[in-house]
This record gives structure tokens, C-alpha cells and sequence, in this order.
């Protein structure tokens, strides 16, 4: 049985349909929601669904009863008072689950960064979860993403109408970037392997070498309409998100995890491309994912 969280998210969907659109060797899939009616009917009539949140022990612990592999992604919290408390809440309750419910192998969405960051917000909060479940023993793989090319989906209406892209990232250095479409096939191909063990980290890194202006270029040439960036600094990129109502917390690791990517190059040219676990180039989901997006 394989246990899948946030089937309704942006990683988590993906995720599913590719177990679903598996061979019929697949093993039985459970699914935990908040709200299954958000379930699309394909997903309700194949899985086994549990209503709740998998920060919830209890809730965590009727999904994993008999299930052997987990799906794990800990959603963003906007509202949280600390970033740390939100990861450890869902971290403890599945590293309660393990304990309890002989759960075997655990894939999981992280970050690069392990050995590098420091005060980095939202990814220092995930290499934690990283050592917390692996130090339960049970087999684990941390699917590790740089920059995801999904970021600029925030920014389709000011692409449809011509505006510029604020970003707080520095614009004339690499930036390594990763589809969700790559991380959920690797993680479904995890999720149906049942030989590998250990700990280990999983790098999903594009195959392009490319600056934040470089990728404008390739969204005007796509949009076929002027694009360009707009740097701000990581406090104005802070500010932004509390006037959308984000919390200081949440608006801060934020901030801080842009200055961690800018003064430490976490999704720096020194990340090196994996093509065989992420194929997909930035001008391809452009063509592909953001223009359908910004027509729409």
C-alpha cells in the first residue's frame, strides 16, 4: 500500500496520476485530504481516501495502517507563526507513524542545499525534516529541487498583460531550475521500486544554464511579447508577501531563504545538471505549462 499526501497539490496530483497510470502490478494507493471533494472522480474511484490533515498523528496513523511506502510533502503554511513549528508538527506525526506503523520507505520533496545552507527560511526547515525521518531508520529518498520553473506561474497575470516579473534573486547569475512534472515521475518511479534502502539524496536539477534574465528572454521569445525582470530586494519581496496577508514568519523565512540563495548559491552553476532524473528545459515547460497558463 502506498500512502500519498497532498494529492490535490501541485506535486502531490502529479504524483498520483502517474501511480495511477501505472501497470495493474501497482499496489493499493490511500490518499490523505482535507477535502476530498477536491478529488477528481478518477482519483475517488480508484484510491482509498482518509479526510484530514497528515500533520494530524491520528489521522496519519489510520492512513499508514498496512501501508509500506509514503509519498511525503510537508504544504505551506502562509498564516504559521514559525516555520519551524509548521515542518515539526508534520514531521513528528510521521515519524510517529513509522514508529507504529511499519511503514518501510518514505520519498519525500526537499531541497538542495544539505552541507551549504544556513538561515535559509523554508529550505533549512526541510533539510531538517530530512535527518529527522532518516534518523527513524526507515529507507528514505529526498527528492532534492533547486528554483521551480512552476514559481513563475504566480506571475501569469502581469505576463498577459505585459508587466514586469519582480524578483529578489540576483538576475545575471545560474540559476538552476526543475520541472514538477520531473519530480513527481521520480517519485512515483520511487514509489513503485521496492529495492532500494538506505538514505540518499535524489539532486532534480534541468538541463539549462541559465541566468533569470536569460529565462525572460526565453518567456518573451515563447509569449512573443516583451518580458523582463524586475530586481527587488529580498525585504521589498518581503513586504510584498505580507501585504497578501502572509505572516511575519512565514514573510521572513521567505526573505531569508532568498538571501540564502543569494549569498551562498544553493541553486547556483555549481548544482550540476541531472537530465536523467530532470529532462524537461525551461523553453520546453515555457512552451508546454506557462503559455497555455497566461492565454488562459
Amino acid at each position: 500500500m502506498i500512502v500519498v499526501t497532498t494529492p490535490t497539490g501541485q506535486i502531490g496530483r502529479l504524483v498520483l496520476d502517474r501511480l495511477l497510470d501505472s501497470p495493474d502490478a501497482t499496489p493499493g494507493i490511500r490518499v490523505i485530504a482535507r477535502d476530498p471533494d477536491r478529488l477528481p472522480a478518477r482519483v475517488r474511484e480508484h484510491v482509498e481516501v482518509v479526510q484530514g490533515s497528515h500533520a494530524d498523528p491520528a489521522v496519519l496513523k489510520e492512513a499508514c495502517a498496512g501501508a509500506d511506502r509514503v509519498f511525503w510533502l510537508v504544504p505551506p503554511m502562509p498564516s504559521t507563526d514559525s516555520v519551524e513549528d509548521h515542518f515539526h508538527a508534520f514531521t513528528g506525526a510521521l515519524c510517529e507513524a513509522i514508529g507504529s506503523q511499519g511503514i518501510e520507505r518514505v520519498v519525500a520533496v526537499s531541497s538542495l542545499g544539505r552541507g551549504i545552507a544556513e538561515n535559509a527560511g523554508q529550505i533549512s526547515a526541510s533539510l531538517a525534516m530530512d535527518d529527522t525521518i532518516a534518523a527513524t531508520g526507515v529507507h528514505y529518498r529526498a527528492l532534492c529541487a533547486p528554483f521551480l520553473m512552476e514559481n513563475f506561474l504566480r506571475h501569469t497575470e502581469s505576463l498577459a498583460t505585459g508587466g514586469a516579473l519582480p524578483i529578489a534573486l540576483a538576475p545575471d547569475r545560474v540559476l538552476r531550475t526543475c520541472a514538477v512534472a520531473d519530480i513527481a515521475t521520480t517519485a512515483a518511479r520511487l514509489l513503485l521500486d521496492t529495492t532500494w534502502t538506505g538514505r540518499a539524496d535524489v539532486p532534480l536539477v534541468g538541463p539549462d544554464d541559465l541566468t533569470l534574465e536569460d529565462m525572460a528572454q526565453i518567456i518573451a521569445d515563447v509569449l512573443d511579447r516583451p518580458v523582463h525582470m524586475k530586481p527587488v530586494t529580498s525585504t521589498d519581496q518581503k513586504q510584498m508577501l505580507l501585504n497578501r496577508g502572509m505572516s511575519e514568519a512565514w514573510a521572513q523565512a521567505y526573505a531569508d531563504m532568498v538571501n540564502a540563495q543569494n549569498d551562498q548559491g544553493l541553486y547556483g552553476a555549481t548544482a550540476p545538471s541531472t537530465p536523467e532524473e530532470a529532462p524537461t528545459s525551461f523553453r520546453q515547460w515555457c512552451e508546454e505549462v506557462l503559455k497555455p497558463a497566461v492565454l488562459a
